[in-house]
């Protein structure tokens, strides 16, 4: 542990200047030399001339720059506010949400023979085989009941309807227009 402490005071500044001359920010340098401190105490203990030290701390900082410039290039950093455009809407995935509501809600209605099955498919993600434990029917027959109950399922989806308008009022943006003045 000596040589370790020894080895940071009397590199440490430099290391940090040579790593700071690379990245160009502070804490970019400050990293490099931690990270390459980190991959001294893992394999510091390989290296058989301990004269050399110097050299492969600076070589370690090096090559730890270039595996981050190269990691960069690949997935380049990118300020939130630049790439808000590409990010997806709350509201596109609302609807998915409300039908997965919807689904659950409906799941609970149907007949326990079918619910359980489909609840330890599609919410616990057993397998069949593991269903087939849990429940204590033959592998067919949990296969059976989850199409059968996904078939239920469905029509009840598609049977009621959703929390859609009752009423649907026709609406003409010309006449509100005329109203307003």
């Amino acid at each position: 542990m000596d040589e370790f402490e020894d080895l940071v005071d009397q590199y440490y500044q430099a290391l940090y200047r040579f790593g700071f001359s690379l990245a160009k920010n502070p804490d970019r340098a400050a990293d490099l030399v931690q990270q390459t401190f980190v991959i001294w105490a893992q394999k510091g203990h390989q290296l058989k001339d301990r004269s050399k030290a110097k050299t492969w701390l600076f070589t370690t900082l090096y090559r730890e720059h270039l595996g981050n410039a190269r990691r960069s290039q690949r997935h380049p950093e990118t300020e939130i506010t630049e790439a808000e455009h590409e990010l997806p809407l709350e509201e596109e995935d609302s609807g998915r949400k409300l039908d997965a509501q919807r689904a659950v809600k409906l799941l609970s209605e149907l007949d326990e023979t079918f619910r359980a099955p489909l609840t330890l498919f599609y919410l616990q993600q057993h397998s069949y085989k593991e269903i087939a434990e849990v429940l204590d029917v033959p592998i067919g027959t949990v296969m059976s009941r989850i199409s059968r109950g996904k078939d239920q399922l469905r029509k009840k989806m598609t049977s009621e309807t959703a929390s859609a308008p009752t009423r649907i009022v026709d609406f003409k943006p010309e006449t509100i227009q005329r109203n307003n003045g």
